[in-house]
């Protein structure tokens, strides 16, 4: 029960990184027979990772395969709330110890210390802003897919159809 609390807590670690605007909060509670069996917390910068979170714990998932899904639709409908196209961090509570994901983009395997610099090793105005040099490796998609494979109880497959 306790992992179920600290559920939604994850959702809202993910999304406090992406510094995303207006939270639209969906807090929910499915009761079997005799007890209450699931609770969590889901924030999200838009309805549909909200609402593509409850999806993914109503259907048996845990916090980090809420995480993962409302990710992977928020590329689609808030992509300025953060994107596979870029990286992030994850912080963790799982099975009682907690752990840190740092699945920032990094630079491509040709940069190197001086590139930005011209021939009298003076900073080149912008250049690490604008342009084919400044992009980055994105990390998004294998933070995610690590983070799945070491702490998702969902399949792959369910987290990013929604």
């Amino acid at each position: 029960m306790t992992y179920r609390f600290l559920s939604g807590l994850v959702v809202l670690c993910l999304f406090a990184y992406t510094g995303a605007g207006q939270a639209t909060q969906a807090i929910h509670t499915a009761q079997n027979q005799s007890e209450t069996t699931l609770k969590g917390a889901v924030a999200s910068p838009d309805q549909y990772g909200a609402l593509v979170a409850e999806q993914i714990l109503r259907k048996g998932g845990n916090a980090v395969d809420a995480a993962i899904a409302t990710a992977f639709t928020l590329a689609v409908t808030y992509p300025e709330a953060g994107n596979i196209g870029g990286g992030g961090f994850m912080l963790v509570w799982f099975d009682g110890k907690p752990y840190f994901l740092d699945y920032r983009e990094t630079a491509p395997a040709a940069a190197h210390k001086d590139m930005f610099l011209d021939a009298d090793k003076q900073v080149v105005k912008n250049l690490s802003l604008m342009g084919h040099q400044a992009s980055g490796v994105p990390g998004t998609v294998m933070g995610l897919w690590l983070a799945h494979k070491k702490f998702g109880s969902l399949p792959w497959q369910d987290l990013v159809a929604p």
